[in-house]
């Protein structure tokens, strides 16, 4: 990771150091299939549930509560959440055990506007330590979400053996800047920003991966009175849409190959799945492949994909084999200035997507389902919408979204950096790494003033959704051509593929602090690929 002058483009060299990263994988034991994939769906090994599987379309799609409030006073909204142990009934007559944000999964949405407050107080009663990252918020360093920054349950005993990245005893714990709690932790979240939907995830370092596939997930939507004045579906034709992918094991637990079933003491998974784990079973909002009744009318569609690792191209088909469009209003940090109309939309880990589908011209008694392009057998299929009924509808998609999205330019820069997204070694083993470097909480990796404008090139070897903490940012261009239409808008999340060089740019206003930057393929994250931003 070095500065560079502004201007300059990305060297003959660093381009072809992709294709010894990708040969370093390959004689490093990744699959071939995984280290030389076009097609990210295969970034990773898929595990086979143990179960029959139910057939799709059969099981309604649910949708998370709305968690409310303890208190509200001095304009800020309280809530409490509990982390807990329960069991689900995910698959038909199958009890799932689950690690969950108040006892289900996804857990509770929370409902804010912008620029009002909101703390949540989480307790953890949970057998290991967790941490809560409030996934695309502008967020103060010390609520948001620090891997380190432990919530230990009580009695927790730190294990004598623990490892971390860099294969060091001392999990977190050697960290001399971690903020440690038991039992409970506060996090505050001013939400002084675009309306959005956000979600909420488990941020633990190492074991990322491992506690949000046991259910550590969540929504959080952030609403404004200039977004509720522009005629947008809403009210039962607004449908928040967690995708992700799991397997179930014979007993009907979900199927994970960590190399430490506990999650307290050895980090990373089994070799095949070092590039990713996969599911054969696709959830949406904890659900195996729903159906959803909706009205002849459009639908605004808050796509989120909380799998691992697992890639997404998104299509809507009716019984006829028609393409329904797919007006993407809005991305991963707000709405879009005007909407854009797909066919296919790409959504990657972490990735959200704001959609207008409309069902006004399909029958009723009509099937629409939404594939995934990526997938194969039973991961070809998503959800489905089924048509039943006539019904007025008076929402619009407005020709106009929003004015307020920023207009930096590369030229306000005052600096311009180059990351390298690669596998590496790490600790004996396979990493993935930063700029040559695993992730060390004690490290500084990157330093920036408070306000500063910069543009920065990210190369990757395979694909890599890489995501940034607190600010949002613009795609510049892929490889030296203009952005893809589905990187319109303010992102905090950016799909790289492999041998691509993508240039962002962002402005790095709000706060003060420490913050990261990672992979959100969530394997790749605990084994090493993430790093440190300091704003000064």
């Amino acid at each position: 990771m070095r500065e560079r002058d502004a201007g300059r483009g990305v060297t003959r060299r660093r381009v072809l150091g992709i294709g010894g990263a990708l040969g370093l994988m390959a004689a490093t034991g990744l699959s071939a299939s995984a280290a030389l994939a076009r097609r990210p769906s295969i970034t990773g090994a898929e595990l086979r549930s143990a179960v029959p599987l139910p057939p799709p379309f059969q099981v309604p799609l649910p949708l998370p509560p709305v968690l409310k409030p303890v208190a509200t006073s001095d304009g800020t909204d309280r809530y409490e959440i509990t982390q807990r142990e329960t069991t689900a009934e995910i698959l038909p007559g199958v009890r799932t055990p689950l690690w969950t944000y108040e006892g289900t999964f996804p857990g509770p949405t929370i409902e804010s506007r912008r620029g009002r407050p909101v703390t949540v107080t989480h307790r953890n009663t949970l057998p290991v330590p967790t941490v809560v990252h409030l996934h695309g918020g502008r967020t103060p360093a010390d609520s948001d979400g620090y891997p380190t920054d432990l919530v230990l349950p009580e009695g927790w005993q730190e294990p004598h053996q623990q490892m971390g990245h860099g294969m060091q005893p001392g999990h977190g714990m050697r960290d001399p800047r971690a903020v440690v709690t038991t039992l409970t932790r506060s996090y505050t979240f001013p939400l002084d920003q675009r309306p959005t939907l956000l979600w909420y995830h488990d941020h633990r370092m190492d074991f990322t991966a491992p506690a949000i596939w046991r259910g550590l997930a969540g929504l959080q939507i952030v609403r404004d009175d200039a977004e509720d004045a522009l005629g947008l579906p809403a009210g039962p034709r607004e449908l928040p849409l967690m995708i992700a992918d799991r397997a179930f094991a014979a007993d009907g637990g979900l199927a994970y190959p960590a190399l430490d079933p506990t999650l307290r003491v050895r980090p990373g998974v089994h070799e095949p799945y070092v590039a990713g784990v996969l599911g054969d079973v696709i959830l949406v909002n904890g659900a195996p492949w729903p159906v959803h009744e909706v009205d002849a009318a459009r639908y605004r569609l808050r796509v989120l994909n909380a799998s691992n690792a697992r890639h997404y191209e998104l299509e809507a088909v009716t019984d006829d084999g028609r393409r329904l469009d797919l007006v993407q209003i809005g991305a991963d940090q707000g709405l879009l200035a005007a909407p854009v109309t797909h066919r296919l939309l790409p959504v990657a880990p972490a990735e959200r997507y704001d959609v207008v589908v409309d069902f006004s011209g399909v029958p009723v008694g009509g099937l629409v389902r939404v594939v995934n392009r990526l997938g194969t057998g039973r991961t070809r299929d998503v959800l489905a919408f089924r048509v039943v009924r006539e019904a007025a509808d008076d929402s619009r998609v407005p020709a106009t979204l929003s004015a307020d999205l920023p207009s930096w330019r590369p030229s306000d820069a005052v600096r311009v950096r180059d990351l390298a997204f690669r596998v590496g070694r790490m600790g004996g083993g396979h990493g993935w790494l930063i700029g040559g470097l695993p992730f060390d909480p004690a490290r500084s990796d990157l330093t920036t003033g408070l306000g500063d404008v910069e543009v920065w090139r990210l190369v990757a070897d395979v694909h890599h959704p890489v995501h940034l903490h607190l600010a949002g940012f613009r795609v510049l261009s892929r490889s030296g051509r203009p952005p893809l239409p589905h990187d319109a808008g303010l992102k905090d999340t950016i799909s790289l593929r492999p041998a691509e060089s993508v240039e962002i740019i962002t402005r790095f206003d709000g706060y003060r602090g420490r913050y990261l930057f990672h992979c959100h393929n969530a394997e790749h994250e605990d084994m090493g690929m993430m790093a440190n931003l300091e704003i000064t």
